[in-house]
């Protein structure tokens, strides 16, 4: 069996069990707990950390650095440690034999590993199966034609419970750790912004528990079903990126399209977010001439191209160019990590400083089943996928799921979290971040901005000391 296919049998069953809420863990560190700082109180599950809530977090795992043998990392450290969080900033790291004072509120970590929170950078989450009856991706005999006439209708149908659907949907992805979001949004005909009425009302309805963008999206195509329009109105309730899709296949017109979604990025100060499923010469040379107006336009950072196919046809040399050309504007990568005939060339964009972000893109809906939401899998998967499985390698796939965070620098130098970072993490029942991503064990807690987002944390009674 080749290594290809059986990556994608791994993937499929770990999505399975992802699903099933099966957890392996076979091997995973059991966190100590410095409990004799803490006493439980009756009924200890009845408080949790909210909005502008001021607490400590006790018993927290930090890394603090690798250990080296032979000039090879062969392990990461880890202390434990306190973390004081005053109105969702992290104001003091203390040692656990710290004195705590009268009136804090006080949970218990217990000892699990504490990492910046995840960043799902591309999913859709204005229409989903997902909280309503299972239902398989749609069958294709042409392509996106078909998909977008079986839209026509089928939006129709989901609109009076995308709400409840896209509420269920951030639901899921907080508990896997996710507190950001990219969602593109269906801008159509179809539905015009109902859907994005719909989005924005969840959205507001989870404000303290995850931080968002939205792309508005023309499905249906930007020139192909004369969404313009529809788009400049988007830009005003809470839009934040203008996107595209396929502009040369879809559009049939790829200097219009390209030049239309630019000048209504420009026009309301907005990014751009384009869907390219191109690929070979037809992909790239959208990529370049996108390059092109991004530096003509001063759009430099504020541009992503999602999946980006037609990258893994670069050749020796070609693909070096192309990689450097992205990093100088500051043009993103937004990837699923997909597994096909063509491999992305994931890293080396990131060897040339490319911003690459991952996301879910489709949660079981009529694109496809086998989204799970869980950001920190497709690290897992990239770092399966090229190879990375010794302890440095695996330890710095993580920035790839939380926008380029990371507790150690290349160096293992600590840098995070700090005094007066935003207490936005997750806490993990996992040794450091190589066995959190290759191990991918439960979240057991999810903080935004010092809100419990998800899952669940003890509160105790501190016992105080005197130094």
């Amino acid at each position: 069996m080749s290594r290809r296919k059986f990556i994608v049998n791994v993937c499929k069953i770990g999505s399975a069990s992802a699903v099933l809420g099966v957890t392996d863990t076979v091997g995973l560190f059991m966190p100590e707990t410095a409990s004799a700082d803490a006493e439980r109180k009756p009924g200890h599950n009845t408080k949790k950390p909210g909005k502008n809530s001021s607490y400590m977090l006790m018993n927290v795992r930090l890394e603090s650095g690798y250990k080296y043998k032979n000039g090879q990392v062969v392990a990461t450290e880890t202390v434990l440690r306190n973390l004081h969080i005053v109105k969702g900033i992290i104001t003091r790291i203390l040692d656990t034999k710290s004195t705590y004072g009268k009136g804090v509120d006080c949970y218990d970590a217990k000892g699990m590993l504490l990492l910046p929170s995840f960043r799902d950078m591309h999913i859709h989450l204005d229409k989903t199966f997902y909280g309503g009856p299972w239902r398989a991706a749609a069958t294709r005999k042409n392509g996106i034609f078909d998909m977008i006439t079986l839209e026509q209708t089928l939006l129709l149908e989901l609109l009076p419970t995308a709400q409840e659907r896209a509420e269920k949907l951030i639901e899921l992805i907080l508990g896997y750790g996710s507190t950001y979001v990219r969602s593109h949004c269906n801008i159509d005909p179809v539905v015009g912004l109902k859907n994005l009425e719909k989005l924005n009302q969840a959205l507001a309805n989870y404000s303290d528990k995850i931080s968002h963008e939205i792309v508005g999206f023309p499905q249906h195509g930007l020139l192909r079903s004369n969404s313009q329009g529809l788009i400049r109105e988007a830009m005003q309730l809470g839009v934040t990126h203008v996107g595209g899709l396929d502009p040369t296949l879809f559009d049939g017109d790829m200097e219009k399209s390209l030049q239309t979604m630019v000048q209504i990025a420009v026009d309301y100060k907005a990014g751009i977010d384009i869907h390219l499923h191109e690929g070979g010469e037809t992909g790239l040379k959208a990529i370049r001439r996108l390059a092109d107006l991004t530096e003509e336009a001063g759009l430099q950072g504020k541009v992503t191209i999602s999946h980006a196919f037609s990258l893994a046809s670069l050749g020796d040399g070609a693909d070096v160019e192309m990689a450097k050309r992205l990093a100088s504007l500051g043009i993103s990568i937004a990837s699923t990590v997909p597994i096909g005939k063509d491999v992305m060339p994931i890293p080396l964009l990131q060897q040339h400083k490319v911003n690459v972000m991952l996301g879910n893109d489709s949660i079981t809906d009529h694109w496809s089943p086998f989204g799970i939401g869980d950001t920190l899998q497709k690290a897992h998967l990239a770092s399966d996928l090229y190879g990375w499985s010794n302890e440095y390698n695996l330890s710095r796939s993580l920035s790839l799921a939380t926008g380029g965070i990371t507790p150690l620098d290349e160096a293992g130098k600590q840098i995070w979290p700090k005094v007066g970072d935003a207490a936005t993490a997750v806490l993990i029942p996992a040794s450091c971040s190589a066995e959190a991503v290759a191990r991918l064990p439960k979240r057991a807690a999810v903080l935004h901005k010092g809100t419990l987002s998800s899952g669940s944390l003890d509160s105790v009674k501190p016992k105080l000391h005197t130094n």
